[in-house]
Parts: structure tokens; C-alpha cells; sequence
């Protein structure tokens, strides 16, 4: 069984009848479960609104970095991540590839999702971009030692990965690993122990090959898993076992399926 950790399936261009259709075809392609991230506190209640009628789907709140007129304070970042059926915090970081010159706004933003995760022991989901140095200084400042995450849809260095990994960080690998231009990525991916790795579509963006040009679903995970498989020279039997037992392990709160 396979587990997508990292989707917005709010985000896909999707009526309400599609969109059950598209969990029960990852469902079928053996996806027991997919985290839907949040990327704005303001939207969340409308994403919850969509999602929140799938017993294997769950939940993050959260203010992504390229977001900055969505910024909102600690306290009402708080409030919401508070909630029950929240099972991390963000998704939150710093990308300067696409937003250098709001960096101030998005180190603030970040600092605050460090210590609403420190105040509600949830798992900080991170997205960075370019933006190594600082992500790992502001979690070193911030970050209490029983804070842990995940670096999602992690295209930097080995270094980095490792430097996160000494934090108790998970890796998450999404589709990206799969296209040809991806050669250092592949390369990295082969030296992440597999007790750290986490797979995910970030969808509806990033589909894998063979599904180039088309919005990106849950159920693509699969496709991520067979190539990371192949890629280490292991069955995606295995893959998939710590690949999910890894996600379990992060998202505590998210309950295992009844098998």
C-alpha cells in the first residue's frame, strides 16, 4: 500500500463528483491514504469544506512561502492548527528562487510555524527553495528538539538533506525525481536511508512521467514509487512498506487503515 504525503487536492480543477472519483482511483492504484496541505490559513476552511468527507484523507494548515498576502499572525495560525483534525503545520519555509525579495516576510512566517509546531507537537511540513542556509539556521534557533517534519518535494543538495535528517527531518521525493533534467536529484535520492524517505505528488503540479502535461492526481504516487524503486535497486514492495511506514510514523495522528 501506498501513501501520498503530500497533495492539494483542493486545488485540483475538480467539481465535487470528480473529485471522488479522483481519491477512488488512487484508491484503487492501492493509495490508502494522502495528507492534503494547506497553503493558505485563509482558505483552509475551504479546503476542509472538500476534503474533510474522506476517511483517508487528511489534513495541514499552514501559510506557504510564495503566499505573502496570506500571511497571517501567530495567534490565528495557532487557532487553526490547534484543531483536532489537523495533523501538521504548513506547508511553510522560504523559497528565494521564485520570491528573494519578500524574504523577510517569509523568514517571519516561518519562524511562527516553528513555534506554533513547537506549542501543538505537530510536524512541520517545509518547502524550500534556494534558501538552504536560512532554513536550516531558523530551525536550529527555533525549532525544540521534539519538533519534527519533513523537507517536501525536496529538490536540494545531499548536504542539505543530511543536515535535516540530523533534526529527525524525513525526505519527501515527489514526481520531479522522474524527469530526465532530474540527474542530481536521482543521484541523491540514492543516498537517502530509506527510514527517511517519503514519496508524494504534490498535486495537481509536478505529474510524473508518463503523465507529463496533465494535472497531477494522488494516485500518480504509484508511478513516483516504481521509479524511486528501480532508481535504488529495490522492489517497490519495499519501497512502498517504508515509504508508508515512515508516514505513519511522522503523522501520528493520522490513524492506520483497518486492514
Amino acid at each position: 500500500m501506498f501513501v501520498d504525503s503530500h497533495c492539494h487536492l483542493d486545488r485540483l480543477k475538480k467539481n465535487d463528483d470528480e473529485l471522488v472519483e479522483t481519491v477512488a482511483a488512487a484508491k484503487k492504484r492501492k493509495v490508502e491514504h494522502m495528507l492534503c496541505v494547506a497553503v493558505s490559513v485563509k482558505e483552509f476552511n475551504e479546503m476542509k469544506a472538500k476534503v474533510s468527507k474522506f476517511d483517508n484523507v487528511s489534513m495541514s494548515c499552514g501559510v506557504h512561502p510564495l503566499h505573502n498576502e496570506d500571511v497571517c499572525s501567530y495567534d490565528e495560525l495557532l487557532a487553526h492548527v490547534k484543531q483536532d483534525d489537523v495533523v501538521a503545520v504548513g506547508e511553510t519555509g522560504l523559497d528565494y528562487f521564485y520570491s528573494a525579495e519578500t524574504k523577510e516576510i517569509q523568514k517571519q512566517s516561518f519562524v511562527d510555524h516553528i513555534k506554533v509546531a513547537n506549542v501543538v507537537r505537530k510536524p512541520l511540513i517545509i518547502h524550500t527553495r534556494d534558501a538552504h542556509k536560512d532554513t536550516i539556521e531558523l530551525l536550529n534557533q527555533h525549532r525544540e528538539p521534539s519538533t519534527v517534519g519533513v523537507l517536501h518535494c525536496f529538490t536540494e543538495s545531499l548536504e542539505m538533506a543530511r543536515e535535516a535528517m540530523e533534526m529527525g527531518f524525513y525526505i519527501s521525493i515527489s514526481g520531479i525525481v522522474t524527469f530526465a533534467s532530474a540527474k542530481e536529484l536521482q543521484d541523491t535520492v540514492k543516498h537517502i536511508p530509506l527510514d527517511r524517505l517519503l514519496i508524494e505528488t504534490d498535486s495537481p503540479w509536478l505529474a510524473p512521467v508518463p503523465h507529463r502535461g496533465k494535472e497531477n492526481e494522488p494516485a500518480n504516487v504509484v508511478d513516483v514509487a516504481h521509479f524511486i524503486a528501480q532508481l535504488r535497486g529495490i522492489s517497490v514492495v519495499e519501497l512502498a512498506a517504508a515509504t508508508t511506514a515512515n508516514f505513519y510514523k511522522l503523522f501520528s495522528m493520522v490513524a492506520k487503515p483497518n486492514v
